[in-house]
């Protein structure tokens, strides 16, 4: 599924993420590794096999787009430092000459010399004419592509069913990347008239509105 949005082509990927084809950018949200090792930590059994699926997922979107940089629109890793940073750091530092950009999020909490790898860069937000990318939505001159909301809409079927699928959002000045992490919840949006939103089912992407 392919987004036109000020003359730019971004393909919207099932496995929630954004192409911008123009670019060769590939642009992810909410990853939130290492939320299986905190949540260990209060004494609540979950596997790192979670996690393991999300990097086997983004190492299939790389080889499929082959971008010249993939972007994280913040909260990489959730929590304090744990083993499962260090996996993903490893990781990171083996696609190389491929670069990587990581906008801080506010579960974005380690310290800066964990940061330091040689192909990733570190920063609050990232200004890429036409569109200011950040974590938390702001309201900018350009068009702002975030994450942190996790969107997510309610379809109505026949009778009382309802279902809640993650999307993603365009409106007038902002747009919405739904979680790629799998260990994430998401939150519904209200939908404007004007608006543009694309909900992800049955590994499609299919238009709403």
């Amino acid at each position: 599924m392919v987004h036109e949005l000020l003359g730019q082509r971004l393909v919207l990927i099932p496995e929630k993420g954004i192409f911008w084809a123009d670019k060769k950018y590939l642009i992810l949200a909410d990853l939130h590794l290492g939320k299986a090792g905190h949540f260990r930590k209060s004494g609540i059994p979950v596997s790192d096999l979670i996690h393991t699926r999300d990097i086997h997922l983004l190492d299939q979107l790389i080889a499929r787009f082959a971008p010249e940089q993939v972007i994280f629109l913040g909260d990489l890793f959730h929590s304090d430092h744990n083993q499962g940073w260090e996996v993903f750091r490893h990781w990171m530092k083996s696609k190389a000459p491929l670069q990587f950009s990581l906008v801080l999020g506010n579960h974005d909490v380690l310290d800066a010399r964990n940061y330091q790898i040689p192909n990733l860069q570190v920063s609050e937000t990232l200004c890429i004419p036409p569109f200011h990318l950040s974590h938390i939505p702001e309201e900018t001159e350009l068009y702002n592509l975030a994450g942190h909301i996790h969107p997510a809409v309610k379809l109505y079927g026949k009778g009382r069913q309802s279902l809640r699928l993650p999307c993603f959002y365009f409106g007038k000045r902002n747009g919405l990347l739904p979680a790629f992490g799998h260990f994430t919840g998401t939150a519904k949006i209200n939908i404007k008239k004007d608006d543009a939103v694309y909900a992800i089912a049955d590994k499609q992407v299919v238009r709403v509105n």
